[in-house]
């Protein structure tokens, strides 16, 4: 075998071995956005058991603009109340980055009778939103 080809068989296992960590961080983003998709189809119908499913036991839900931090529990026993507001609501998102774990996301909440711009974070480890913040980034949704 000649140098050439003795340096491209030494090449192939790292050209393999970065495809497939490469193809390993494509699935785990996908698999970030199927659950922040859940997220949002579950929020919009206060779905409790789909929400308590996608939240670590330890998660930390943060409402910047209230100043609360709510656990898993918390935010649970909220959804009664958030069932009653998001009635005849719609909410849109996208995503606008992962990066460092976490993903970014601009949602529009259409209310019935306003709707508003958020900018809401999501840590997803293990198939579960272990963090989560939201923060108003405008009183209506003509940025979006």
């Amino acid at each position: 075998m000649n140098g050439t080809a003795r340096q491209a068989m030494s090449v192939r296992p790292v050209v393999f071995t970065a495809a497939a960590l490469m193809m390993a961080i494509v699935a785990a983003r996908a698999d970030d956005h199927a659950i922040i998709s859940r997220w949002y189809s579950a929020l919009l119908v206060a779905d409790r058991t789909e929400l308590a499913d996608l939240l670590a036991d330890d998660v930390r839900i943060k409402l910047d603009d209230l100043g609360v931090v709510q656990s898993k529990q918390e935010f649970i026993a909220s959804l009664d109340e958030w069932k009653g507001a998001v009635a005849g609501a719609a909410i849109r998102h996208r995503i606008e980055k992962t990066e460092g774990g976490v993903t970014t996301v601009i949602a529009c909440y259409d209310f019935p009778d306003n709707d508003m711009l958020m900018q809401e974070t999501f840590a997803v480890s293990d198939n579960r939103i272990t963090a989560s913040s939201q923060a108003a980034i405008a009183e209506n949704c003509e940025g979006y």
